[in-house]
């Protein structure tokens, strides 16, 4: 097959100010050529003499579809639905004309979604996370699934959620939908069931994801996937493909010769299906655990087994609250009340948090002081103290969202002192870091508390927790994001599996006596 030559195309996002955050209101991040090609590639591959486009855009799919079309040698109707006609007005600085526009609406696909349906649809659908949606727009769109699906998804799920729905109800018998959306379409509380359902009434043909230097979307922090389904009968496998490099035309040579020109910038694995879903759509295909005996394989053993998870601590106003030594000084604020603390992963580049970490960040003007008030009248504080809540109450952060469920509103919260962190959101391979320094953690770190501390047992647990093959797991339990990225929840955390092999070989058994809770 002749290689289709994938042209670049620069994506209107701004590095920031104003302009970046009105696209990120409109979710508006614009496909690359290359994967829009591939995408239209197999959506037209079905025969369908037309293409449309749920979220028109600024016309990427419109323009590969006149690419693909002529590959295909067809003549391809253009057919969409747009919100924002300034978007259009970009779709014809690209290139398109008024009469390849002819075909689209001006109207919310989710909430008035045309009424025939297509044998042909390719969708990068606003990227417009929950806590960004008007709550009543959010239950429409629950009253909406609920309809469709018999349950409403979880409040965290973002507008391409229900593009998704919306576009696979969309699709004539037999038709094919290829749609680019964030991974925590497949990793959020709400995954499961959307899943479930998606896979017992269409095929699943594929998933394509992208390592974090083919990344459609450079500079967006998301980790994108592309989903290629069908309105037919469900299937035992899908396909799962992993892209290692951008604009080689590999993609689209893969999709338009329906999946069997593997280009080298492609590994393709044939996944089942139960197996893709228990694992996460958006992560490989795990390898098979070595086999050590009945025992050791009897059950997945996790950190759960030895830990207990917390996050770190939520001041609510770190400009207030998280000082630097130097102005707890000038402030005046008593010992007593402070408390050495850590609140960016940047600040902490070692394995091991130490005193000398603290007089590094101290010298550089770091916040390491938390401010640490009881639930005492104002008046029984220091006057320096009474001050500064003075301060505090002149800056309205009583009625911060957070604080002001504080009772009183500078009450912190309290957090037993852990031996372990983790780094909550991060890309580097230090994830894990031992607290040698005696410090509380801010929201940016995970506390970890074992649940047997003696030195030994604390010893060998954090050699376990720095072992490759452990670090190797957090995919398993985390959420994806951009440039390699994973963010892991306390719960979810004690959810990381550890390999058996490493128990073994670090002579740490499963502690058999109930777990202890952790008393903060």
């Amino acid at each position: 097959m002749t290689r289709l030559v994938a042209r670049q195309q620069a994506q209107r996002i701004p590095a920031a100010g104003p302009e970046r955050e009105a696209l990120r209101q409109k979710g508006q991040f614009w496909t690359p050529a290359w994967v829009a090609e591939a995408m239209v590639g197999y959506a037209l591959l079905g025969g369908a003499d037309h293409l449309f486009d749920p979220a028109v855009g600024a016309g990427a799919f419109f323009r590969a579809a006149q690419i693909i079309g002529t590959q295909l040698g067809r003549n391809v109707t253009l057919l969409g639905t747009e919100v924002d006609p300034l978007a259009l007005v970009e779709a014809r600085q690209n290139g398109l004309t008024a009469d390849d526009l002819a075909g689209v609406l001006i109207q919310d696909f989710t909430l008035h979604a045309p009424e025939r349906r297509y044998g042909a649809i390719a969708a990068n659908p606003p990227y417009i996370r929950h806590h960004r949606l008007p709550r009543e727009r959010k239950a429409q769109l629950q009253v909406y699934s609920r309809q469709l699906i018999g349950a409403a998804l979880d409040g965290r799920a973002g507008l391409h959620n229900y593009f998704l729905l919306r576009a696979l109800e969309s699709l004539d018998e037999n038709g094919r939908l290829a749609i680019i959306l964030p991974a925590d379409t497949c990793e959020g509380t709400f995954a499961p069931l959307l899943w479930r359902w998606i896979t017992e009434h269409y095929c699943l043909e594929a998933v394509v994801s992208f390592a974090p230097e083919a990344g459609p979307f450079p500079t967006v922090d998301t980790n994108a996937l592309i989903f290629l389904l069908r309105h037919a009968p469900p299937q035992s496998t899908c396909l799962w493909a992993r892209c290692s490099q951008a604009a080689t035309g590999d993609l689209t040579d893969w999709t338009v010769s329906g999946f069997q020109t593997v280009g080298r910038s492609l590994t393709v694995y044939q996944r089942q299906l139960d197996e893709a879903l228990a694992t996460g759509l958006s992560r490989a295909p795990q390898p098979p655990q070595p086999q050590h005996g009945a025992a050791e394989t009897s059950r997945q053993v996790t950190l759960g087994d030895f830990a207990t998870v917390m996050r770190g601590i939520a001041t609510g106003a770190n400009d207030f609250f998280f000082l630097s030594q130097r102005q707890a000084q000038e402030l005046a604020i008593p010992a007593q009340f402070l408390r050495p603390a850590v609140g960016r992963t940047r600040d902490v580049q070692e394995a091991i948090i130490t005193s000398d970490t603290l007089r590094r960040l101290n010298m550089k003007g770091r916040p390491t002081q938390l401010l640490a008030l009881d639930g005492r009248a104002p008046a029984e504080f220091p006057v320096s103290v009474q001050a500064y809540l003075a301060e505090g109450m002149a800056r309205g952060l009583p009625m911060k969202s957070l604080i002001s469920t504080r009772k009183p509103w500078y009450k912190m919260e309290r957090r037993v002192v852990p031996p372990i962190l983790f780094a909550y959101l991060g890309r580097r391979n230090i994830r894990f870091i031992r607290n040698s320094a005696g410090v509380l953690p801010l929201t940016g770190f995970l506390c970890i508390y074992p649940h047997a501390t003696d030195a030994a047992s604390l010893e060998r647990l954090w050699r376990i927790l720095q072992h490759p093959a452990t670090l190797a797991n957090l995919p398993l339990v985390g959420k994806s994001y951009g440039s390699g990225a994973i963010k892991v929840e306390p719960r979810a955390l004690e959810r990381l599996p550890i390999p058996a092999f490493v128990l073994r070989d670090l002579e740490l058994s499963v502690p058999e006596l109930p777990r202890q809770a952790v008393l903060l």
